[in-house]
């Protein structure tokens, strides 16, 4: 039996030879499929039901079928089945299994009103939500961890930048949670792919559907799924939630990235402002004083290969007429690699910020040195004085001007009080000192979503309301999936019990 599996392939029909030993291994899927074995399984076992159900199988047939499925998630679970590359992709493999198993006329009876085509997008489907699921896990605790560093920091004034230059000064809870927001989007975006992508394909077959009376709602609702693609072309040929996933993941590690990119400018000797554990730093082969933020540069490095797959998968599908195509295939490499390049990130960000040391008295020092509350002197005339903002900004910039052609900073308020004397604005020194210190200017915001400490403690509020609401949604999704493999579980059991199938809850 196993002579008369292996020697021609399942689909060899009307070949009169099998594939040659270049041509085989240029096109088998096996390192690509293998992390999609129990998702194989399971969606043969809920195909196997359905088609009991319907009475396109018997009953009979249905239980050496799921004995034999069952034999090999056993083989899987305990790491003993290999997948053979002869057999081309995962598919192949479990199917001969069977058929080696319960004989090929029981065996065979599996594929009936199915295709590789709408089997490998269910087992892709399948496990891609999982792994969303757990990019998104990986990202609230990360998100948890920025806003529990920020909730103790919304006092502590430090430098906000823009052109890489000195603007005004923030806390460093508002520079957190900065990251902390931009992360929930990120949330948001993980989510609307696993929305898309929790759709079921299977029954589709190859490209038209079937002449059987098969029940797509049956098999989608034993999976787990939110849905059936009702589109049985659409269904096979896109793969347009994959590029959805890696668009998303692509985005995400971009943000991370930027997170990154702070984290190795701030821990500088210029910077000074934080300092990377010592479990998340390297140092050099010959400089005994350094330390390098080597986690951060190596984000910054592979978020361009994240970036990279999914230009892979745009530019693969961007050609392809509808229907299923072979180049189909090659999107998986690129989706596995995105999401382990992610998932790492995501697992070794998480302990490093909980553990990173924010200087504060080098970011008090420096959001105080070099005309960071500049802006705020500007404001105050306008607020104050009733003069135009544009009239207030000329003063303020040629004040710093003079300022710095002396050498001076804002610091020197009796001089600074001096230049405004000139232009007609009389204020003291300590009215000055006080309108130009950098705590100060904190609580003086007072618009939504400002560096103002009760409006970043809102922020925080809001944030964590939110990661709590994510939380929630994915222990729905988790069970939901949980529930279907149960289902499932439960019926299989059944049915090898010598139970019939009528009296099962499908």
């Amino acid at each position: 039996m196993a002579d008369e599996d292996n020697s021609k392939k399942l689909w060899g029909g009307r070949f009169s030879a099998d594939l040659s030993a270049e041509a085989l291994d240029f096109t088998q899927s096996i390192p690509a499929d293998s992390p999609m074995v129990a998702e194989d399984i399971w969606g043969s076992q809920a195909h196997a039901i359905m088609l009991a159900k319907t009475q396109i199988i018997s009953e009979e047939d249905l239980r050496e079928i799921l004995y034999w499925l069952e034999h090999a998630r056993s083989e899987y679970e305990a790491g003993r089945l290999q997948l053979q590359s002869e057999l081309e992709d995962v598919h192949m493999n479990v199917e001969v299994l069977v058929r080696q198993g319960a004989g090929p006329e029981i065996g065979g009876r599996l594929h009936t009103a199915r295709s590789r085509n709408d089997q490998v997008v269910t087992d892709a489907r399948l496990h891609l939500r999982g792994r969303l699921l757990d990019i998104q896990e990986l990202l609230a605790a990360l998100q948890e961890v920025l806003l529990e560093r920020a909730e103790q920091h919304t006092e502590t004034v430090m430098p906000g930048y823009t052109h890489t230059q000195h603007a005004q000064p923030i806390s460093a809870g508002f520079w957190l949670t900065g990251y902390a927001s931009m992360l929930q989007r990120d949330q948001q975006r993980v989510a609307a792919a696993y929305h898309r992508t929790n759709q079921c394909p299977l029954g589709a077959a190859a490209l038209a559907g079937t002449s059987f009376p098969i029940d797509r709602n049956l098999t989608a609702q034993l999976l787990g799924f939110d849905g059936v693609i009702e589109h049985a072309l659409d269904a096979v040929g896109s793969r347009d939630f994959v590029a959805e996933a890696l668009s998303a993941l692509a985005i995400l590690a971009t943000n991370l990235s930027r997170l990154a990119e702070e984290l190795v400018l701030f821990s500088t000797y210029e910077y000074g402002m934080i300092e990377i554990p010592d479990a998340y730093a390297s140092g050099s082969s010959i400089m005994p004083q350094k330390k390098n933020p080597c986690i951060a540069e190596l984000t910054r490095a592979r978020t361009g290969a994240v970036i990279g797959r999914l230009m892979q998968i745009l530019t693969m599908l961007k050609g392809l007429p509808s229907g299923y195509n072979r180049d189909l295939q090659e999107d998986k490499p690129p989706l596995w690699e995105a999401l382990d390049t992610v998932e790492g990130i995501l697992h070794v960000f998480i302990p490093m910020m909980q553990q990173l040391t924010l200087n504060t008295e080098r970011m008090a020092q420096l959001a105080a040195a070099n005309f960071a509350a500049a802006t705020e002197l500007a404001n105050f005339l306008v607020r104050e004085r009733g003069l135009p903002f544009r009239t207030c900004h000329e003063i303020v910039g040629g004040l710093v001007a003079k300022l710095i052609s002396e050498g001076k900073t804002l610091d020197d308020y009796q001089r600074v009080a001096q230049l405004l004397a000139e232009q007609g604005q009389q204020l003291s020194s300590e009215e000055v000192a006080e309108i130009v210190n950098p705590s100060a200017c904190l609580h003086r915001h007072v618009s939504q979503g400002s560096t103002n400490p009760e409006q970043v403690a809102a922020i925080i509020d809001t944030l964590k309301a939110a990661v709590v609401d994510t939380k929630r949604q994915l222990t729905a999704a988790r069970s939901q999936i949980k529930q279907a493999r149960h289902h499932t579980d439960d019926i299989i059991q059944h049915i090898l019990a010598g139970n019939p199938l009528s009296e099962c809850d499908v």
